[in-house]
């Protein structure tokens, strides 16, 4: 399923993540969550994924998003 997928936006706060995601998907973008956070030392990232075709449209609206 990954295979025409790129990451467009990563952090290790769950909120800002799904801001993000929501932001995305108001504005038609499809959009997947990975969280690689270790549960146990709460190290790591949760990253966003699109389709290849929509990354740079996506992170687009993402910068806009982070300058409101």
């Amino acid at each position: 399923m990954f295979d025409n997928w790129v990451v467009i936006y990563t952090s290790d706060q769950l909120y800002e993540v799904e801001m993000v995601r929501n932001y995305l998907n108001d504005h038609g973008i499809e959009c997947v969550v990975m969280n690689k956070k270790d549960s146990a030392y709460m190290f790591g990232d949760i990253e966003v994924y699109v389709p290849t075709e929509e990354a740079f449209s996506a992170k687009q609206l993402i910068l806009d998003f982070k300058s409101e």
